[in-house]
């Protein structure tokens, strides 16, 4: 039984001015419409992969760098609403975020 359902059953006389978008729900991470811009840059001499545009929640975040880190087999963290992961890995993490079903943009070369 998810929130929905437990509210219903506490305020059942209430109805919900607006429906509930569903499909921007996937795998129990927020799709936005906007693209995640992916780019890779050298911090302190080491190549990362930085994702950044995306506006969910924090746990999101965390949720989305532990997928990229354990498809891939790389380290990574989030920090200021930016998801660093370790190495080049620009065109596997853009794979894997449209098979997830957001949009990305590649940025840089």
């Amino acid at each position: 039984m998810d929130l929905k359902d437990q509210l219903k059953d506490l305020f059942p006389e209430h109805a919900t001015s607006e429906p509930v978008n569903e499909e921007n729900e996937k795998n129990g991470l927020w799709i936005q419409d906007e693209p995640l811009y992916c780019h890779f840059e050298k911090r302190k001499g080491k190549v990362n992969t930085i994702i950044k545009g995306y506006n969910g929640a924090k746990k999101d975040f965390k949720e989305l760098a532990k997928i990229f880190k354990t498809e891939l087999g790389v380290g990574g963290s989030v920090k200021n609403e930016e998801i660093i992961i370790q190495g080049n890995t620009r065109e596997e993490i853009i794979d894997i975020l449209e098979d997830l079903g957001f949009n990305t943009k590649k940025v840089g070369g």
